[in-house]
């Protein structure tokens, strides 16, 4: 497996477009992202109970299990819009079709930006309009931005049955992070062959171990979606389970949405540093990834990071009320692999070293546990003055 230089649409029969239509003031705003053939189609969707008109639309979208594509903009969320939210969703599905030459329920929709403002749909139907084949796909990853600071990708290629297939990914997520799923917006594409129950049955298990392990701010949003098609143009068998094929095929999809997951902590509102928590040896894995989202996740963790400050008391501290069962005496800690924390003592450390790696722009945070084999991670950042303007000012 290896990353290639790429977008969005790099795997085989796909296309893809982004432009600026007017949503928002100057970005691009509006993108579509399609596959020349029917693909199978996978997708999780916010666990929020207030749930946006895209995700409501798109749920019903993907009952039989194949798409062609999605149409996507920014700048306005389409959330808590009522009746005429799910009335705007299906229309930007309807318009999107026809300009694409494909079925109404083929197409998928996804929103992001502000919540409570009904779409300017005058605005998005003349900007589908100017939707081409023949676009740009690094404008469809531009259009899918919102206060992120970086655009997210990555793309590889690998051998499976004799044929090459290649994977692709892009996603958007500055702010409101706290899956299980979180105001992020996710794509991949393949053309790798595979059933649609079976892409959605591995795409929910590996969510679970990236995009569900990210934290920003504890926000859950009402509008994150991660969507994959997958249109076997690359000519392999159709990938069935428990064979070698199958685990080549999961490695790829778990590194693309690694890859995208980190991404987003680390581009965080405001961040400066990524944050990494391993923790080993708990009951269970699940119990070793809650551990390690609670560190991630809190506040005082997050803030002593981006002071450079080792207080490692508040590591210990969100360890212990994570939830999961553990014995002080056992836990150790590190800090940027400088041992601080073990059998219930604090660790003498050369503070000055100390204060170099937290310097530097990936900090990671290792727990050891006594209590069984179970291992996960978590990724996060720092919280700065920063994060505080840029949600302060949100809506001026």
């Amino acid at each position: 497996m290896k990353e290639i230089i790429g977008t969005i649409a790099s795997p085989k029969g796909f296309y893809a477009d982004g432009i600026h239509c007017g949503v928002k003031k100057r970005k691009a705003d509006l993108g579509w992202l399609f596959s020349e053939v029917p693909a199978s189609a996978a997708a999780v969707f916010t666990t929020n109970q207030v749930q946006a008109a895209p995700v409501l639309v798109t749920r019903e979208q993907l009952k039989t299990g194949k798409l062609r594509g999605v149409i996507v903009n920014s700048g306005n969320a389409n959330a808590c819009t009522g009746e005429q939210g799910i009335a705007d969703a299906r229309e930007m599905i309807a318009l999107a079709a026809a300009q694409a030459g494909v079925a109404s329920e083929e197409v998928a929709v996804a929103s992001t930006g502000i919540i409570g403002r009904p779409l300017p749909m005058a605005t998005i139907a003349a900007g589908i309009r100017q939707l081409s084949h023949s676009g740009s796909p690094t404008g469809f990853q531009k259009a899918i931005l919102t206060t992120d600071l970086v655009e997210k990708n990555q793309v590889i290629q690998t051998e499976i049955a004799g044929h090459t297939v290649t994977m692709a990914g892009c996603a958007k997520g500055s702010g409101m992070i706290h899956p299980n799923m979180a105001t992020m917006l996710a794509f991949v594409t393949t053309d790798v062959a595979i059933a649609p129950s079976l892409l959605q049955s591995l795409l929910r298990k590996l969510t679970e171990v990236t995009f569900n392990q990210i934290t920003v701010d504890g926000d859950t949003s009402t509008n994150d979606m991660v969507l994959v098609l997958a249109n076997g143009q690359a000519g392999n068998p159709p990938i069935e389970e428990n064979t070698f094929a199958y685990k080549q095929f999961q490695k790829m999809l778990q590194t693309v949405l690694t890859t995208l997951a980190k991404a987003i902590a680390k581009d965080g509102e405001g961040a400066t540093k990524l944050i990494e928590a391993e923790t080993k040896g708990a009951p269970t894995d699940l119990a070793a990834r809650m551990i390690s989202k609670t560190i991630v996740g809190s506040p005082l963790v997050k803030t002593a990071i981006y002071g450079k400050d080792p207080n490692w008391g508040r590591i210990l501290c969100a360890i212990g009320y994570s939830g999961q069962r553990i014995d002080p005496a056992n836990v150790a800690i590190e800090l940027a692999a400088i041992p601080v924390f073990a059998g219930g003592s604090p660790l003498d450390y050369d503070e000055t070293l100390m204060e170099e790696r937290l310097t530097a722009s990936e900090v990671k945070i290792n727990v050891i546990l006594q209590e069984g084999a179970g291992r996960g991670k978590a990724w996060g950042c720092d919280l700065t003055y920063d994060y505080v303007k840029i949600n302060a000012l949100y809506h001026t």
